[in-house]
């Protein structure tokens, strides 16, 4: 979270469920197979299990998987795992209590822990989430690949992308997906590649004897963009085709103009066929020419 905290928007700002679900089971119909509800954080908004129930019966969607903070997960765990919920992201960036609450401004890592041990209690696949942050939390990278010991989870380090809120760009990346591994190595040696699933933006590698993966994510560096295959709609209604455009289509517009399906369909199908071919490319493309600064805590995991 940013220090000084983030422009709250107004209910009628925010696609509606209702306008979501119509949008979902349009993408479905166009191919869509996995949808993953991230935020913000999900789970702050009122009603979300209605949605996340309505959004389970889509007819042809084969997964949905959420990306949490943790802080209020816990207590739903059962629930989602009765909705057919496999597959969880949870952002932890720290094992560290102090260092947790200066990252996110919030004394919760009890609460996250507890999210996590209710997931691999329900049989939900996890992955970690940490983005590596010069001078926060670089010290955390071996404990948590310590968590993949004894726990069967995948423990994911992504590169910190130039923006994160504020003023925090820099004019070289001091911990990319290289130094992270060389750092991981020096403790584990004997660290091994094993293969990346198609379309994966993660560099995955195993550790003999330890029951989890640990991941790398070049999110900064944008290694993965040829293989990419993701988009995503913001609470406000905007197709980014690439986490680093500006917006490339505003669908809540479309549908609040009475668009019909195959109208906005049309307009999905152009936004993605001229989507930039790498993250540099969509950065260039932005509308506003002025440094990227959106903070992921709007932006979502």
């Amino acid at each position: 979270m940013p220090e000084e905290g983030i422009d709250w928007l107004s209910r009628s700002e925010l696609m509606t469920y209702e306008e979501m679900l119509r949008i979902c089971s349009l993408l479905v119909k166009m191919g869509v197979e996995k949808i993953r509800i991230t935020g913000g954080e999900p789970f702050v908004r009122k009603d979300i299990m209605k949605f996340l129930t309505a959004l389970s019966k889509i007819e042809g969607l084969q997964q949905i998987t959420i990306t949490t903070n943790g802080v209020l997960t816990a207590p739903i765990v059962p629930e989602l795992k009765k909705l057919g919920i496999k597959s969880v992201n949870l952002s932890l960036d720290t094992l560290d209590r102090n260092r947790f609450f200066s990252i996110a401004k919030r004394d919760e890592l009890p609460k996250v822990l507890e999210t996590l041990e209710q997931l691999l209690l329900h049989d939900i696949d996890v992955k970690i989430n940490a983005v590596v942050m010069d001078g926060k939390n670089t010290q955390d990278i071996l404990p948590l690949v310590e968590l993949t010991k004894e726990l069967p989870v995948s423990v994911r380090f992504i590169e910190e992308m130039p923006f994160n809120g504020g003023d925090s760009h820099y004019a070289k990346l001091q911990w990319n997906y290289i130094r992270i591994l060389e750092t991981i190595k020096e403790k584990y040696p004997d660290i091994q590649k094993i293969p990346d699933s198609l379309y994966s933006t993660s560099y995955n590698y195993h550790i003999p004897n330890h029951k989890g993966n640990v991941g790398i994510i070049a999110a900064y560096t944008r290694t993965f963009c040829g293989t990419c295959n993701r988009i995503r709609i913001t609470p406000l209604g905007m197709l980014k085709t690439c986490l680093y455009d500006d917006g490339v289509l505003n669908i809540k517009e479309l549908v609040r103009n009475n668009f019909n399906d195959e109208a906005i369909a049309s307009h999905l199908i152009n936004a993605i066929q001229h989507r930039a071919k790498t993250g540099w490319e969509a950065e260039k493309l932005r509308k506003e020419k002025a440094p990227v600064h959106e903070s992921m805590a709007t932006i979502g995991g």
